[in-house]
């Protein structure tokens, strides 16, 4: 998912039953962000684990 504010691009990856670092990784391995870092825009990169046992969010890591 995508988010784009006047100021920042926020790119995130959402896990069921995964890690938030599982998430992260996805964004660097994949590159995600790679297509915005010329927008001129802070980017910053948001990893979340939810489980459906839980039916909640169990982790979430922010790279800036």
């Amino acid at each position: 998912m995508v988010v784009f504010m006047p100021d920042t691009i926020y790119v995130m990856e959402l896990k069921i039953n995964g890690t938030a670092q599982d998430a992260l990784d996805q964004i660097n391995d994949r590159g995600y962000a790679l297509r915005y870092a010329t927008d001129g825009r802070r980017i910053v990169k948001a990893g979340i684990g939810f489980s459906v046992e839980k039916r909640a969010m169990t982790d979430y890591i922010i790279e800036d």
